[in-house]
């Protein structure tokens, strides 16, 4: 049984002992093995991305929570700014790897079709002009980040953001629909500093069926404005 004691900078009782918490955040399953996409991208390279970069991500964001609960808990927030950045850049470094890994297919590749197809062209003039842009995003980012296809529910419009690191630049209120990771650990395993070529590996990959999926629900989204 577990004991109750006092929080001597607060007056509530503080449960010791207690069994931990289950973590907030965990790592998907891919759906898919390592080696699904050879020779395209590399067993390595996957696994790599997967089990250490995505995880460490997750992990940071499990800790992020502890650790703002921490802080109410005592009362002291003198961290709370470095928490905060913590929280949201692990947290949305786990949101995009969740959202990377369910973009590609073994069997993706080709372009968009059906409503998505259309909203593209609506947006964008064609498919050609959204992954020219998409690369230009990709290739001229200043340090670490993304490339993402975004549906904006205020406008009810498509459009592409430069996310710097996972979590700056970008609209408030977007919602991803494709990502590209352009993190050099994304990569660099396989193609060096190549990024082209690792573009053309991903739009290889890339699963419509999935992203056609994801824009149906983004684009019933409201703000409420």
């Amino acid at each position: 049984m577990s004991s109750l004691t006092k929080n001597p900078e607060r007056s509530e009782p503080v449960e010791e002992n207690s069994a931990p918490r289950a973590k907030l955040y965990s790592l998907p399953p891919l759906g898919y093995h390592y080696y699904a996409f050879e020779p395209v991208l590399s067993s390595e390279m996957v696994d790599l991305h997967y089990n250490a970069h995505h995880a460490a991500y997750v992990k940071g964001a499990n800790q992020a929570v502890e650790d703002l609960a921490e802080a109410r808990s005592s009362g002291r927030y003198d961290s709370i700014a470095q928490l905060e950045r913590n929280l949201a850049f692990n947290f949305s470094g786990h949101v995009l790897h969740s959202l990377l890994w369910r973009n590609l297919s073994p069997n993706g590749g080709g372009a968009p079709d059906g409503e998505l197809a259309e909203e593209i062209e609506r947006h964008f003039g064609s498919f050609a002009a959204l992954k020219a842009q998409l690369n230009a995003v990709c290739t001229t980012l200043q340090g670490s980040g993304w490339g993402v296809l975004s549906w904006d529910p205020l406008g009810r419009r498509l459009l592409v953001e430069q996310v710097f690191d996972h979590q700056n630049n970008i609209g408030r209120c977007t919602l991803p629909v494709l990502v590209i990771d352009m993190w050099e650990h994304a990569y660099y395993l396989q193609f060096r500093n190549r990024k082209n070529e690792w573009l053309a590996a991903y739009w290889q990959l890339i699963d419509w069926h999935d992203a056609a999926r994801r824009f149906a629900l983004v684009r019933q989204a409201g703000i409420g404005l």
